[in-house]
C-alpha cells in the first residue's frame, strides 16, 4: 500500500492503536494486509490545522516524544485566568481562553500575548482596535460616558469610582461590572396632558415644563433610588396642588405669575434629590369644549360691546367735524364757494355722458356759480 504525503502535510503512522512515527512529506510503501486488517493506520494533518483540535491529549503526548515531532510544533499553555491573543504572520488569529494549545510552526510563525482578566481593568497599553476584537468576541464589555455625562463605576453592585467622559474597557469575567450615567446639562422636564379640577370645579388639562440638571450624581445614587422618577413625582404633585387651589380665571390671568410660584414650590423638594432648577412655567391650558364655547361666547360679546363704543365714538368725532366745517362755511362766503366748486368737481367725475336741451351750456354753469346777493 502506498501512501503519499504532501508538502504541507504531515503524517502519522499507528500500529496496533500505538503511534510509531511521523512521515515527513514524500512516499511511503508498506504492506497491505496490516492496513487491510486495521491494524496499521496513516492520519494525514494538515500543516494549518490545531493539532489539540485534531488529537487527543494522550496521543498528543506519544507525539511529543518524536523529535522530529517536537521540532516542527510550538506549544502554548493559558493559565486560568488568562487569555493569549494568537497571531499568525503578526495578524491576529484567535483569542485562546485557559488551556493548552499546540500549533505547526512550519508554514507559518506563531506568537501569543498573555491577558490577566482576573481584574476588572483592560490594561492601557492594550491598543483600542484589539480591545474592540476582544469585545466583539466577548471577553470584553465596553462602556461610553458622554462629553456632558458623569459615570459611576459599580463591581457587583458597589460603587468603586467616577468615570470622566471617554470610552472605558473591562474583562468580561467573573466580577459584574456596569456603569451607570448620569446626565449633567439642563434637562427639560414635561408634563404633558395632566388632567386637574380648579378650586370652581372645572376640569383642565396642563402642559408643564421645567429645566433642571443634577448637582451631585454620587449622592444622588448612594441616598435615592431612582432619582429622576422621584423627581418626577415631586413636580407632578406640586402642580395638582397648587393649580387645584385657583379659580378658571385666576389659572388664565395669572398663568406667569403662577410659573414662579410653582418654581418656588419645586426647589426645596429638588434640592433633597440633589437636582437645581431653572425655570419653571405653564406652556399650555386645554380648556373642556362647553367650557371653551362659553368663554368664546363672552368673548364675542366683550368685543361687539367694544366695537360700538368705538363705533359711536367716531359717529360723534364725525358730527362735531361736520358742524365745525358748517360754522366754518357760514362764516366765509369764498370758503363756502370752494367746497361747492369741490363737490361740483366730484359730480363731473361721476358724468359719463352729458346731453344738454337748449339754452347755453356755458351761461348756466356761470349762473350756477355765479355768487347769489344775499
Amino acid at each position: 500500500m502506498v501512501y503519499i504525503i504532501k508538502e504541507n502535510e504531515r503524517g502519522f503512522l499507528f500500529r496496533e492503536g500505538v503511534f510509531e512515527r511521523m512521515l515527513m512529506p514524500g512516499k511511503y510503501r508498506f504492506w497491505s494486509s496490516a492496513f487491510e486488517k486495521g491494524h496499521s493506520e496513516v492520519r494525514r494533518v494538515p500543516l494549518t490545522e490545531q493539532l489539540t483540535k485534531a488529537f487527543s491529549p494522550a496521543e498528543i503526548a506519544a507525539f511529543r516524544k518524536d523529535p522530529a515531532f517536537a521540532s516542527q510544533t510550538i506549544a502554548q499553555e493559558v493559565p486560568d485566568g488568562f487569555i493569549a491573543v494568537h497571531r499568525v504572520d503578526g495578524l491576529l488569529s484567535e483569542v485562546l481562553p485557559a488551556g493548552k494549545y499546540l500549533f505547526w510552526n512550519q508554514a507559518e510563525s506563531h506568537s501569543f500575548d498573555l491577558y490577566d482578566t482576573t481584574q476588572p481593568d483592560v490594561p492601557e497599553e492594550i491598543p483600542v482596535l484589539l480591545c474592540d476584537k476582544l469585545r466583539a468576541k466577548g471577553f470584553m464589555k465596553s462602556f461610553e460616558v458622554g462629553e456632558s455625562q458623569t459615570g459611576l463605576l459599580l463591581e457587583n453592585g458597589r460603587f468603586v469610582r467616577i468615570l470622566e467622559p471617554g470610552r472605558y474597557y473591562f474583562w468580561n469575567n467573573a466580577v459584574n461590572v456596569n456603569v451607570r450615567i448620569a446626565e449633567t446639562r439642563w434637562q427639560e422636564l414635561s408634563l404633558n396632558g395632566q388632567e386637574i379640577l380648579t378650586k370652581d370645579r372645572v376640569g383642565v388639562r396642563l402642559n408643564f415644563v421645567c429645566s433642571y440638571r443634577v448637582t451631585d450624581c454620587l449622592a444622588a445614587f448612594r441616598e435615592i433610588e431612582d432619582y429622576e422618577t422621584q423627581f418626577y413625582t415631586a413636580v407632578q404633585l406640586a402642580v395638582r396642588e397648587h393649580v387645584a387651589g385657583l379659580l378658571l380665571d385666576e389659572l388664565l390671568q395669572q398663568r406667569d405669575v403662577i410659573g414662579e410660584e410653582l418654581l418656588q414650590k419645586i426647589r426645596p423638594k429638588a434640592e433633597a434629590l440633589y437636582i437645581e432648577v431653572q425655570e419653571a412655567g405653564i406652556r399650555d391650558i386645554i380648556l373642556p369644549g362647553d367650557v371653551r364655547e362659553i368663554m368664546n361666547t363672552v368673548l364675542l360679546a366683550e368685543k361687539r360691546a367694544q366695537a360700538n363704543v368705538i363705533t359711536r365714538r367716531e359717529e360723534v368725532a364725525s358730527t362735531r367735524s361736520l358742524l365745525n366745517t358748517a360754522k366754518l362755511m357760514d362764516e366765509n362766503k369764498t370758503l363756502y364757494k370752494l367746497k361747492e366748486l369741490e363737490y361740483l368737481e366730484r359730480i363731473c367725475e361721476n358724468v359719463g355722458n352729458l346731453s344738454v336741451s337748449g339754452g347755453d351750456l356755458l351761461e348756466n354753469l356761470r349762473e350756477l356759480l355765479r355768487t347769489k346777493p344775499e
